[in-house]
């Protein structure tokens, strides 16, 4: 009995620790994004060649690399925190819970007799 425990919890412990490792590398991938695309922006801008009085209005180009990889955090975001959608689950469990209710009505409304 208390070798199945052991496993038990040594599993338990292997998939918290999976998941504590999932959000740290979002963590560290959202950083990383900051801080390249903040520099390559300040690069475009061309703060660090002319000092910030002759500053450029920012055009789309620029704003490229930030975008696309913005996609990819996302997701990333996404297959990270997908659990904690409790709000979305829920309002499912409603949504459905209140179809049935509806559907159930109008099947006593038409066979009332």
């Amino acid at each position: 009995m208390e070798l199945i425990t052991m496993d038990t919890n040594d599993r338990k412990y292997k998939k918290a620790q999976k998941r504590v490792k999932e959000i740290k590398d979002f963590y560290m991938h959202l950083t990383v994004y900051i801080i390249v695309n903040t520099i390559l922006i300040l690069i475009n801008l061309g703060i660090f060649q002319s000092g910030f009085a002759n500053i450029e209005i920012p055009k789309w180009p620029m704003f490229t690399t930030p975008f696309f990889w913005g996609i990819g955090l996302f997701f990333h975001w996404l297959k990270v925190f997908k659990d904690d959608f409790k709000f979305f689950k829920d309002w499912e469990d409603r949504k459905i819970k209140e179809f049935m209710e509806r559907e159930e009505e109008e099947f006593k409304r038409t066979n009332k007799f």
